[in-house]
């Protein structure tokens, strides 16, 4: 490995670029950690602080992380959304087993807290109004990759198994439809791109500018009344978010009506 002193692009982004290359060729999977940083600077001879910058870059991107105490590591494999929140729900309404065996989702958090704006907005209450909530991180490979919450109104959930610290042998909707006597039956997403806060990323072990791609997804009843108002939050460099659709053919203009005079 060794950089061109000649060339237009900075030394610390051709060492992250060549460090990036030997990752996506296997020659460090995840998990594996990397040569300390006065080892990488003696192999492109150049200064710490220039590899530091390197490596910083890619920790931002996501590519790697640092444990203190510890050394730097391969983060792993870039998460894939697929169809975004309609994967909870599934063709039959039921767990999903290949994403059980590839994420663990650990609930560390149920109880009445204070609306966040944007969650107080969907359900149409004032900011800070006391909700249920259940919070949850997911991971991968001992990677966190998701931090979540739902929230439901208390008057919905006051003294159900909603607001009990416990894990259910199904989707967290299908008990919230048991124990709200409402059925989920529309949904809408709302996707957006920020930086994150001191706690997302402290939970992520990501940088505090790393991006994150954060998840507002609000489900109905019949009536069209908020029964649940989720949020997710992932590390956005090593997040992929992945639609898959048909698209319709073309609809032939339908015949003027021979009756019809227009003028």
């Amino acid at each position: 490995m060794q950089i061109n002193p000649g060339a237009a692009e900075f030394p610390h982004r051709q060492i992250a670029a060549q460090l990036r290359a030997k990752i996506r060729a296997g020659d460090w999977a995840a998990g594996d950690r990397l040569p300390s940083i006065p080892a990488i600077a003696e192999m492109f001879g150049v200064a710490k602080q220039t590899v530091q910058r390197a490596i910083d870059q890619l920790r931002v991107e996501g590519v790697l992380i640092t444990k203190p105490g510890s050394g730097t590591y391969v983060r792993g494999t870039r998460r894939r959304l697929n169809r975004l929140s309609r994967g909870r729900y599934g063709g039959h309404r039921g767990y999903h087993a290949d994403l059980a065996a590839r994420y663990r989702q650990q609930l560390i958090q149920v109880g009445r807290a204070p609306a966040p704006p944007e969650v107080a907005d969907a359900f149409g209450v004032a900011d800070g109004t006391e909700l249920i909530v259940r919070r949850h991180l997911v991971r991968t490979e001992d990677v966190p990759v998701e931090v979540g919450a739902s929230w439901f109104r208390v008057a919905d959930a006051a003294g159900t198994s909603l607001e009990r610290m416990e894990a259910y042998g199904r989707p967290l909707y299908q008990e919230a439809e048991e124990a709200i006597g409402r059925r989920y039956v529309s949904a809408t997403d709302q996707i957006s791109a920020r930086q994150p806060s001191r706690e997302e990323a402290e939970t992520l072990q990501i940088r505090p500018d790393t991006p994150v791609l954060h998840l507002l997804h609000v489900a109905y009843d019949t009536q069209h009344r908020p029964i649940e108002v989720a949020q997710a939050t992932w590390p956005g460099p090593m997040t992929t978010l992945t639609e898959q659709y048909q698209i319709p053919g073309p609809v032939a203009d339908p015949e003027p009506d021979p009756g019809l005079v227009l003028g």
